[in-house]
């Protein structure tokens, strides 16, 4: 296989590129047509790639751990409206996915759909960049869900006081990193031994999500031991504590809203697991990003309508156990509403690895990683690319040293996270409008004008997002260990890519294996 002369790439005649899989047989077929083997058990429903979809944002959790920048940043407005603004600008990036995934459905993602779109003339680079972003993005996203979720532990342990003021638990470098290795751990446990169960686990996410939603929603506003805000405050409130001017302050805050949706486009990396991606996956996106924003509200106002004060909120770095002790007075109490939650991170984390495995596997097989031969090996046992969840993982916890050296290391994998993700998504998009999206025209998901809006507001939004992210949360930056390290960790992961291309990706790196008509 590989590509004829300087002719664009298109699928075997005959190819279902309407999108329209009625089993796996036929999302087979359309797989090999674009250039693989299937490889991997077809093992999910429409309702479980949604379901998967959603466990990858797991939002209640998500922005249960990141309250704190929009809290330093602009108080309720950026907490309430900040949420609003990101999922709606999200939405238009999942249309724009989607309608790019209904004619390219691989384990590639946006790395095969950035190399399938765009012309010879850069194809290879294009394809190059938009894979890296896209690994580094997998990898440091499950990075931080498993850090938020240590230290969310910490904060809910800490619920819990020897004094006032001082909780149970020191929470010290070690500590927090231990409970880290410990999460990380069993997530790769789970995902490499139970693969063929994890579609009834992410259907019990969202019943025990909606569960412990509701939980907290009720008892927050009924007890309320503290009082009740009103409405203007709870919508219209707007304080920043971070030294920033007021109106950039407000976009710093967004980071809590963009790292609950950063996980948008990993699900594409299951699309070779799906019984019709080509249907399934975009539709999945996009819905999710509607439930989500309704769960996120549900989430949120409840928690702003029994805000304590929050000069007192921002000296904690997981201010949600804070506020639901306060609401509830009781810290057993309080500690028990914080289950629901953590099990949630878990989950998430869970979902996260799986899909993280899938695209470093699926990047490997195109020989684009240093030792691709391991890494692009699916085990026949355990039906999962078990070298590459390994090497995800050491990674991982190599990264996660980075604690011990600043404690605002989960700002720099999270950062890091949702820069290279987006950054990532952002490619084929462009090289889609670059071509005047003649190619998305032609998919089953296929948005018509929305679709030059949508795909519009995605791009500006990476532009936006790429400097935003990189900038600490408060400034002036009095102590280096609460730096923003997101540029420094972003930068390495550039040069290794940038060295491995020159060392071998510029001689050597074909891209994905492409049948073209007459072959």
């Amino acid at each position: 296989m590989g590509i004829k002369g300087g002719e664009k790439p298109k699928m075997v005649s005959g190819e279902p590129h309407d999108g329209i899989e009625t089993d796996t047989a036929s999302a087979d077929q359309l797989l090999t047509s674009l250039g693989y083997t299937p490889e991997l058990s077809r093992n999910r429903s429409t309702f479980q790639v949604a379901f998967m979809s959603f466990v990858l944002a797991s939002v209640p959790y998500g922005l249960a751990t990141t309250l704190y920048y929009p809290l330093v940043c602009g108080g309720p407005v950026d907490i309430i409206w900040g949420w609003v603004g990101v999922s709606l600008i999200i939405i238009c990036v999942a249309s724009s996915l989607g309608e790019i995934t209904s004619v390219y459905p691989t384990a590639g993602g946006v790395y095969y759909q950035a190399w399938m779109l765009a012309p010879m003339t850069y194809r290879r680079i294009a394809a190059w960049i938009c894979g890296w972003l896209y690994v580094v993005g997998n990898i440091t996203i499950t990075l931080s869900v498993n850090f938020a979720t240590a230290l969310f532990l910490v904060g809910c342990i800490n619920i819990f006081e020897k004094s006032e003021g001082v909780g149970v638990l020191e929470g010290s470098p070690y500590q927090v990193f231990l409970i880290f290795l410990g999460i990380t751990l069993l997530c790769n446990l789970v995902c490499s031994l139970c693969n063929k169960w994890l579609p009834i686990l992410d259907t019990f996410a969202i019943f025990w999500t909606f569960a412990g939603v509701i939980a907290i929603l009720i008892t927050v506003l009924v007890i309320a031991k503290n009082g009740r805000r009103d409405a203007k405050y709870v919508f219209g409130h707007f304080e920043t504590n971070s030294g920033w001017t007021p109106g950039w302050s407000f976009f710093v805050g967004l980071l809590h809203a963009a790292y609950a949706t950063s996980s948008t486009g990993m699900i594409i990396s299951m699309c070779e697991e799906v019984r019709a991606p080509a249907t399934q996956v975009p539709k999945a996106m996009v819905l999710t990003i509607l439930f989500n924003l309704a769960a996120g509200l549900l989430t949120l106002i409840p928690l702003v309508f029994v805000l304590p004060d929050i000069q007192e909120l921002i000296l904690q770095a997981q201010p949600v156990p804070a506020i639901v002790k306060s609401a509830v007075g009781n810290p057993g109490g309080a500690f028990g509403l914080m289950i629901p939650i953590l099990v949630l991170g878990i989950i998430c984390g869970i979902g996260c690895t799986t899909a993280t495995s899938r695209s470093i596997y699926a990047f490997s097989r195109d020989g684009a990683i240093p030792g691709s031969k391991w890494w692009k090996v699916v085990s026949p046992k355990l039906d999962v690319p078990f070298n590459a969840m390994m090497l995800s993982m050491v990674v991982q916890v190599a990264l996660g040293l980075i604690y011990f050296g600043s404690s605002a290391a989960f700002n720099a994998f999270s950062g890091v996270g949702v820069i290279a993700l987006t950054a990532a998504y952002s490619v084929p998009i462009v090289v889609s409008l670059i071509e005047g999206r003649k190619t998305v025209a032609t998919g089953s998901f296929f948005l018509g004008r929305f679709g030059w809006f949508a795909n519009i507001v995605a791009v500006s939004w990476t532009a936006l997002v790429i400097p935003l992210f990189s900038m600490p949360t408060t400034v002036p930056v009095t102590d280096p260990s609460l730096a923003n390290f997101a540029p420094v960790v972003f930068v390495g992961f550039t040069a290794i890519s940038a060295f491995w291309y020159i060392t071998w990706g510029r001689k050597n790196y074909k891209g994905p294996p492409v049948q073209t008509i007459g072959q």
